[in-house]
């Protein structure tokens, strides 16, 4: 007996057969690529063989996708079989937005190869090849893997504990999989490759560079388009180019993922701290500053020696062993502790600008959004256990303020639970799972679970930002901890004057400075709103008999804190105007002889256009006007 799901309620008798043909039987089988027997992953060409709850999975969903980008991992591997032979072959998942393969090659390719490959994937997708499943022993799988030469199958199977694998054919590719799979190669239609990279098997450095090639997969040609003319517009949007071409930051070889902020760079920068000063005082939030570099002593205790270790820099102060922080938090319990607080004094919320250094692998730096030194945004608050929930529900509403109604994100939040590297009782952490999700749903905000996803000494909630274009970035977050108060011995005097213990709130918001200014490259495109232009006003005299006035006027622009250059070059107006609006400056201001004459200036916006001739104090009206939240506008 079966029920199938969105069919009838009552359980439906149904003779044997495979999954499609049951799927068919009942009309259910449009769209399915694979289905679920009782919640496990099953193939379309699997018997059915017992009872229970049979669920199409369709190719449009999130699982769907996966099956298929996952089955055109593996049509990508057959490709290269088919072109290398002499290629090994070593992992090829489903990823967000699409799949990779990592492989030995003979040789190494370019991305110039990749429509060679696609080529023949085509070939063999229009081959209709059946992607069978075939359980053997794990002796006969080794041996079998071993025969073809494949030691990265091996390697990965001789780790299994189970005494069985499961393998699937197509043609003469076979490779070693759970699944489950697509029927058979032609239900692969709509992929594209994307790019080749180095990675190292297994993720270890002192393992062999293999080649990986990433690529994508959809159900449909149009989805399929629309994902690659969003990575054409991400590429046009990409903060390297843009930061280099606007000469915003730059990354050196002497210093690999340490960026080196240019003068227009900081100038977003400054700003960008102006503001997050301005918000947090006015939210009650009071700034501290903790030292770089900290006794090992102070690491052990916080739990980081045990938890996150390998992602620490060490150095050595007069023959004792001392640590680079890598977060901000163990140096503010230290202020905490500083004297005897008061419930009277909580919530106490402490900000900091804290500098951090976190070793990352050279193969995943990337631009600022993969750093080894960055600035993070944290706030640390400590609070009694009444008064959770409500400090919680603050740092959401002031979430949405800077991320809605300053940035104009949208944004989604994401619950991520407990670890298993975790610190502290399973009673302590469904307290703080519980007190997280509580505020969720009291100020109605949608969220969705992230099981063992927390950090090691506490839940957390994610806030994941969605860009322009329709990409995520995980940037705020809240995480409530239990732990680093019982470790520290962090007390406060109640009103029955006795020590209690605080409970803290971790928080940032912008996440990490560099991280957010990237983001915000992209999201603008480089074109920054007016409150965080670097350069907000470019003067452009028509020749240099014209200099005079406009420093006349770049005198009284600066003299309202506007931020204004003069472009002096012996070039043609035209020229002028051009590389004004290529460097995405949001107002030029042409001066002439009319100008002179008239004590005015023609200014242009850089979406407007010209906005006619005025005198320089309308022009200054103009460009007070502008929305600028450092001016509470």
């Amino acid at each position: 007996m079966f029920e199938l799901k969105n069919a009838n309620e009552d359980m439906i008798e149904i003779e044997s057969g495979s999954v499609l043909n049951v799927l068919k039987r009942w009309e259910m089988h449009k769209g399915a690529v694979a289905a679920k027997i009782n919640g496990r992953y099953v193939d379309l060409s699997a018997e059915i063989a017992e009872s229970g709850l049979l669920e199409a999975i369709d190719g449009a969903s999130e699982e769907g996708l996966d099956i298929i980008r996952h089955s055109a991992a593996h049509l990508m591997a057959q490709a290269f079989q088919s072109l290398y032979p002499e290629a090994h072959f070593g992992i090829g998942p489903s990823i967000k937005n699409g799949f990779y393969y990592d492989m030995e090659l003979p040789e190494s390719i370019s991305e110039e190869a990749l429509p060679k490959i696609e080529k023949e994937m085509k070939r063999l997708a229009k081959r209709a090849f059946p992607i069978e499943r075939q359980i053997l022993k794990k002796e006969e799988a080794i041996a079998f893997f071993k025969e073809r030469g494949e030691k990265y199958k091996v390697e990965l199977i001789e780790e299994i504990e189970d005494g069985t694998v499961s393998l699937y054919r197509q043609g003469d590719y076979v490779d070693l999989c759970r699944g489950p799979h697509v029927p058979n190669t032609s239900w692969i239609k709509h992929f594209k490759l994307l790019s080749v990279a180095g990675a190292y098997w297994r993720g270890d450095e002192k393992n062999i560079m293999l080649t990986r090639v990433y690529g994508t997969a959809f159900a449909d040609e149009e989805s399929l388009q629309t994902y690659i003319t969003r990575l054409e517009e991400a590429k046009n949007r990409d903060h390297r180019k843009i930061g280099k071409e606007l000469d915003l930051f730059s990354i050196q070889p002497e210093g690999p993922g340490f960026p080196f902020f240019h003068p227009k760079g900081m100038a977003i920068l400054n700003k960008l701290t102006e503001f997050w000063r301005q918000v947090h005082e006015k939210n009650g939030y009071c700034e501290i500053r903790t030292p770089l570099i900290l006794d090992r002593s102070l690491w052990i205790r916080s739990g980081h020696w045990d938890h996150y270790r390998d992602n620490m820099y060490f150095t050595e102060i007069d023959e004792m062993p001392f640590a680079i922080k890598p977060m901000n938090c163990p140096g503010g319990i230290l202020i905490y502790k500083s004297q005897i607080r008061s419930y009277r004094d909580l919530p106490l919320r402490m900000a900091e600008l804290g500098i951090v250094h976190r070793h990352e692998r050279s193969g995943v730096l990337h631009g600022l959004m993969r750093v080894r030194c960055f600035t993070q945004d944290d706030a640390h608050l400590y609070c009694t256990p009444e008064q959770v929930k409500d400090e919680i529900k603050g740092i959401m509403y002031l979430c949405q303020y800077i991320y809605r109604d300053i940035f104009g994100f949208k944004y989604t939040m994401e619950l991520s639970t407990r670890p298993e590297n975790s610190m502290g009782s399973e009673e302590q952490w469904n307290i703080a799972e519980t007190a997280l999700k509580e505020a969720l749903e009291e100020t109605n905000m949608q969220y969705r679970v992230n099981p063992g996803d927390g950090a090691f000494y506490g839940p957390k909630i994610d806030f994941h930002l969605e860009d322009c274009i329709g990409r995520t970035w995980q940037c705020g977050t809240i995480q409530l901890d239990f732990q680093m108060p019982e470790k520290f011995d962090l007390t406060f005097v109640g009103a029955d004057g006795k020590e209690h213990r605080p409970v803290m709130l971790h928080r940032t918001i912008l996440g990490s400075l560099e991280r957010f200014f990237g983001i915000l490259i992209e999201q603008f495109a480089g074109a920054f709103p007016y409150w965080l232009a670097p350069v907000q006003v470019r003067l452009l005299p028509i020749s240099e008999d014209f200099l005079d006035y406009a420093r006349l006027v770049q005198a009284k622009l600066v003299a309202n804190n506007i931020r204004v250059e003069i472009d002096s070059r012996d070039e043609k107006l035209g020229k002028k105007i051009r590389d004004a609006q290529i460097q995405k400056i949001p107002y030029m201001a042409v001066i002439g002889e009319k100008e002179v004459a008239s004590d005015q200036v023609a200014p242009r916006e850089r979406s407007r256009g010209d906005l006619g001739a005025m005198s320089i104090n309308s022009f200054i009206d103009v460009l007070m006007e502008e929305k600028n939240p450092l001016l509470n506008k």
